[in-house]
């Protein structure tokens, strides 16, 4: 299809944004068509809803890629998790209105009028698309070098955050890795009256105390102790 010279102007501003430059511009004006504007415009042009399918799995990848290799002391189960926290609807959306990709949206007329163009799910869906026509346009690295550098704040910020770990798990899969050994956790005191008791915990790794924590069970009492010897063993690397 033909694209204006106008449009062509608002592309080239959206490329110098990502800084990346597409051999096919029709591939970006697809990823940046809403089903609404297809509908209305049925014979010119089709909606972007099959690059958000391929994006999804590109931003999933890209994410996967950067997790195993800079947090390896992370149980799968983990990383699964901070994925799951940058790949979705809020963080993906934060990151469209950072390159301003509303402003470059083609939406139906009642779309618009109905602020679509600050929707959160279109704007998280156009992300996809997006992610998906630079990779059809360039491949992987192309992707990669257009949208890790976008990601890796959201990626360190939550893997920092620390709010959803599974401490545990972490600590093993460190001490395994690294130490060649496992952790153990003791019960060294319990406090207070059966019907409110908290339970204090060590966890020893190489007959060495590595971390306590306190509870109002032995496992939130064993969680808070390998969060201790986590935070530790971080401080120290």
């Amino acid at each position: 299809m033909d694209i204006s010279e106008t449009r062509i102007e608002q592309l080239d501003c959206l490329q110098d944004q990502i800084k990346f430059k597409f051999s096919d511009i029709n591939l970006l004006n697809k990823a940046l068509t809403h089903k609404s504007y297809a509908n209305e415009n049925s014979t010119i042009l089709k909606h972007n809803e099959r690059l958000e399918f391929l994006g999804d799995s590109v931003l999933d990848i890209l994410v996967s890629d950067y997790l195993v290799h800079e947090y390896s002391e992370f149980a799968e189960g983990t990383l699964s998790k901070i994925r799951a926290a940058v790949v979705n609807e809020t963080c993906l959306a934060k990151l469209a209105k950072k390159i301003k990709l509303g402003n470059y949206l083609l939406l139906g007329k009642g779309e618009d009028l109905s602020g679509g163009r600050e929707k959160a799910s279109i704007l998280a869906d156009t992300f996809e698309a997006l992610a998906g026509a630079v990779f059809c346009d360039g491949r992987l690295d192309a992707a990669s070098n257009t949208f890790l550098p976008l990601l890796k704040e959201e990626i360190v910020n939550t893997a920092e955050s620390w709010s959803f770990r599974d401490f545990k798990s972490d600590l093993q899969e460190y001490t395994q890795n690294k130490l060649v050994c496992i952790p153990s956790y003791k019960v060294i005191r319990e406090i207070g009256p059966d019907h409110a008791k908290k339970f204090e915990v060590v966890v020893m790794i190489k007959n060495e105390v590595e971390g306590k924590g306190l509870g109002r069970s032995k496992k939130e009492a064993e969680q808070a102790a390998a969060k201790m010897a986590m935070e530790n063993y971080s401080d120290n690397s």
